[in-house]
């Protein structure tokens, strides 16, 4: 879930699985009506935009149509880059759009999602997109019917295993996403939406203690030790601290568990809130000063500063409870999230390069 190095150069923007999705439903749609070939089309995203999809592959007869189109990401570092969207189009006799689930798209199996359980993955805004496309076309032709939209993804359910889609209870397939149809190079707009949705999914069904944790490493050892909550109270905030305890607040919760890695804890405690090293770096001179209020001398403090990673401070102080610079550490990871979260029972938690554990 880690950010990828930025090319050089201009950034492009890429699009959503749901606007991908909208383009196969069009040519589709087109194909079955008119018994042609469709080799690409124009859609309008959400906010106006007019784009041009290319369809890799168009194939009907008198009762379906398939198209198929390659998501472009842009230089986005999205696990969908490059995965092929399909949809398969037919009529029905009820005058209403209704969505279907292909092999690859998942399959909601939790509340708290938009999209209730049974359902497939195809979040709001993409059905609204596919939907309005459909009714346009079946009215510009004057056909008086409703549409079946069945949405696929080749090898999807190997795709889905690259994301966090069944901690939210999306099974066997990805989600078809997107609120503008347009992927934003290196946004965090998707991480946070997946910690938002996370948190949702375990109030709707009634888990009132979750454990946030920096990614997969620090949340497998915390899950071994918090044994008695399922795994959806596992919520991973990557580098995005400042905007989980933002959803916490807003939010019904009763006790929250932060499991932090040292370095992320480093740069927390001096109130950085978000932890990725193009936002913020920790600052030696801080720690330096941290120590030194926990009465170290001098003489202990000076390779502080000639430290290059915020993990290597096991290798000065001894990684205990009972070691007074750790605990400050803690403490000052404490009263930087407290007031964001008033009415939470909070616990911050310190992870080492060893996978040891410090609660205070």
């Amino acid at each position: 879930m880690s950010l990828q190095e930025i090319p050089a150069g201009p950034l492009r923007q890429g699009y959503t699985t749901g606007a991908c999705a909208t383009a196969c439903t069009r040519a589709a749609l087109l194909s079955l009506i008119t018994q042609e070939p469709i080799s690409e089309v124009e859609i309008t995203l959400p906010l106006g935009e007019k784009v041009t999809f290319a369809i890799s592959s168009c194939s009907f007869n008198g009762e379906q149509a398939t198209c198929t189109t390659v998501k472009d990401a842009g230089d986005d570092p999205d696990v969908t880059n490059g995965a092929t969207i399909g949809v398969t189009v037919s009529f029905n006799d009820t005058l209403e759009v209704k969505f279907f689930r292909g092999e690859g798209v998942g399959i909601v199996t939790l509340p708290g999602l938009a999209i209730g359980v049974g359902e497939p993955a195809i979040n709001p805004v993409p059905r609204k997109m596919m939907t309005d496309v459909a009714l346009f076309l079946t009215h510009l032709y004057k056909r008086n019917k409703g549409v079946n939209i069945e949405v696929f993804v080749v090898d999807g359910v190997n795709i889905a295993r690259k994301t966090l889609n069944s901690r939210i209870g999306i099974l066997d397939g990805i989600s078809i996403l997107g609120t503008t149809g347009i992927v934003r190079p290196f946004s965090a707009s998707a991480y946070i939406a997946s910690i938002t949705q996370g948190i949702d999914v375990a109030l709707a069904n009634n888990c009132r203690e979750i454990v946030i944790n920096s990614g997969g490493r620090s949340e497998n050892i915390l899950r071994k030790r918090f044994d008695h909550l399922a795994e959806f109270a596992f919520i991973q905030y990557g580098n995005w601290i400042g905007e989980t305890l933002e959803k916490i607040r807003s939010v019904p919760l009763e006790k929250v568990t932060m499991g932090i890695m040292l370095g992320k804890a480093a740069k927390l405690a001096q109130g950085e809130l978000d932890t990725h090293s193009g936002k913020s770096t920790w600052d030696k001179k801080f720690i330096h000063g941290l120590a030194k209020e926990c009465g170290y001398s001098d003489e202990q403090c000076a390779p502080i500063l000639e430290l290059n990673m915020a993990r290597r401070l096991t290798e000065i102080f001894p990684f205990t409870e009972q070691e007074p610079f750790f605990r400050t550490l803690a403490e000052r990871c404490y009263a930087v999230c407290k007031p964001l979260v008033p009415a939470v029972d909070l616990q911050i938690l310190l992870i080492d390069a060893n996978d040891t554990i410090l609660r205070f």
